[in-house]
C-alpha cells in the first residue's frame, strides 16, 4: 500500500530543508515510507541507520566520524533513542562543502524531542505521519473498528487485529515510554489511559481524574502530555469568541486511533461496538480525526467551541483565513438544531457541515449541509 501523498510531501520538504523529520506513533509506517523514498535515491545502503539496531548504534557511537564524509540522503530511524545526534546534525548541515540531507524518523512529537526544535531551529521541516486514513482505504467500517495501524488494519481476522493492538499497548507502556527517557510506572500510565477512555469526546476534568487515581494535578497533566506527545491522544483546545458569554476553557479529549480506543475498552467486533454505550463517542472521534487528516489541518488550526449550558460546535478548523465548522452525528438522518444555527452565526463560519455515517447528502438550511463521512473525505 503506497502512501503517495506522504511520499510527495517528503520529497517536497527535502527540496527545501536540509533536515526533514517524519514523526508519528510507532508502527504507523514511518520506516516503510522512509525506505521507499531512500530506495529511489542513488545513495549507498550505508547511509541508512536504525537506532534500534545494535550494529547501527555501534556505527553511530562516534557520529561525527561516521557521518562527516557521507553525502546525499542520510536516513536515521528512531532518532529519539539517540538525542545526542541532534547537535552533530546541526554541525553537519551547516557545513556547506558537502551536499547532504537528513531524513530523521521519530516516535514522539517535536515537544518531546526537544533537542530537535532547539538545536536545529531554522534547519528542520516537520511532517506528521498518521496511521492509515480513510483516503487511503476503502473499508470505513473496518478502519473504524480496527484503527489505522497497518498491521492492525490488515490483520487476517478481527481477533488477530485485537491481539496485535493489545500487544502494541503493552509494548508502548513497558518499552516505548522508557525509551524516551520518561520514568512512569507502566501500571500507573495504563490505569490513567484506561480512565481517560471515559473522557473520549468530552471535556477533560483534570481534578476529577487526579482525585480518582489519588495523584496530583501536576502528575495527571504530565501523564496526559506524554500520551499527547506520543500521538495516542488529541487535546482539542477551546475557541474563545468575543461574544460576552461564559465559554468553556478546558480541552476536549479524543483518542487519535479508534482501534487503540476499542482495544482499551475490550471491543473486538462490530457487534460489540454497536452494543457498547460508547458507540456514539467512538464514531465522533473517528470521524473527527478523519476530517482533520483529510483537510491537512495542523493541531494549532483545530478547535471546539462551547458555551456553558448553551450552543456548541464539535470542530472548527481555521485554515487559509476561513472558518470551517463541523458537527458529528451518529444518526441515520441528522436534524437541524438551534445549537448549529447559533454556532454558525456567532462564530461567523464560512461553512458548516454535519458529518454522519450515511451515503446521501442533503441541505439542512441554505448554509448548513449534511454530508456522509465517506463522501466528504472523497471530495477533498
Amino acid at each position: 500500500m503506497q502512501r503517495i501523498d506522504f511520499i510527495n510531501k517528503i520529497k517536497k520538504a527535502l527540496r527545501k530543508s536540509p533536515v526533514v523529520a517524519l514523526l508519528g506513533p510507532r508502527q504507523c509506517g514511518k520506516t516503510t515510507l522512509a525506505q521507499e523514498v531512500f530506495n529511489k535515491t542513488k545513495e549507498a545502503k550505508a547511509n541508512y541507520f536504525d537506532c534500534e539496531n545494535p550494529r547501527d548504534l555501534v556505527r553511530l557511537s562516534d557520529p561525527m566520524l561516521t557521518l562527516e564524509d557521507m553525502n546525499g540522503l542520510i536516513v536515521i530511524d528512531e532518532i529519539q533513542r539517540c538525542p545526542e545526534l541532534f547537535t552533530v546534525l546541526r554541525v553537519l548541515v551547516d557545513n556547506k562543502k558537502i551536499k547532504r540531507q537528513f531524513l530523521i524518523l521519530g516516535s514522539a512529537s517535536r515537544e518531546l524531542i526537544a533537542q530537535s526544535s532547539e538545536t536545529l531551529a531554522g534547519r528542520i521541516h516537520y511532517i506528521e505521519l498518521s496511521p492509515l486514513n480513510l483516503k487511503e482505504t476503502d473499508q470505513t467500517q473496518k478502519l473504524w473498528l480496527r484503527g489505522g495501524f497497518p498491521l492492525a488494519y490488515l490483520a487476517r481476522t478481527n481477533q488477530d487485529s485485537m491481539a496485535w493492538r493489545e500487544n502494541y499497548i503493552k509494548t508502548y507502556l513497558e518499552q516505548d515510554i522508557p525509551a524516551l527517557g520518561i520514568q512512569i510506572p507502566a501500571l500507573h500510565l495504563r490505569r490513567f489511559w484506561m480512565m481517560l477512555s471515559h473522557y473520549h469526546g468530552n471535556i477533560y476534568n483534570a481534578s476529577e481524574i487526579a482525585n480518582s487515581m489519588d495523584i496530583s494535578h501536576h502528575t495527571a497533566k504530565r501523564y496526559l502530555d506524554v500520551l499527547t506527545g506520543t500521538f495516542m491522544v488529541r487535546q482539542l483546545p477551546p475557541w474563545h469568541e468575543n461574544i460576552g458569554k461564559r465559554q468553556v476553557k478546558s480541552s476536549k479529549i479524543y483518542f487519535r486511533d479508534s482501534g487503540i480506543y476499542h482495544a482499551l475498552l475490550g471491543i473486538a467486533s462490530m457487534s460489540d461496538l454497536k452494543l457498547n454505550p460508547k458507540l456514539g463517542a467512538s464514531w465522533e472521534g473517528y470521524a473527527l480525526e478523519q476530517v482533520i487528516l483529510a483537510m491537512h489541518a495542523d493541531a494549532n488550526e483545530c478547535f471546539f467551541w462551547s458555551i456553558h449550558s448553551g450552543p456548541e460546535l464539535d470542530l472548527m478548523i481555521v485554515k487559509g483565513g476561513k472558518r470551517h465548522g463541523f458537527e458529528f452525528k451518529y444518526s441515520a438522518a441528522p436534524k437541524l438544531t438551534h445549537s448549529m444555527q447559533r454556532a454558525r452565526e456567532q462564530l461567523k463560519l464560512d461553512t458548516l457541515k454535519v458529518i454522519y455515517p450515511g451515503d446521501v447528502s442533503f441541505k439542512l438550511t441554505r448554509n448548513i449541509d449534511c454530508v456522509g463521512l465517506d463522501e466528504f473525505i472523497g471530495s477533498i
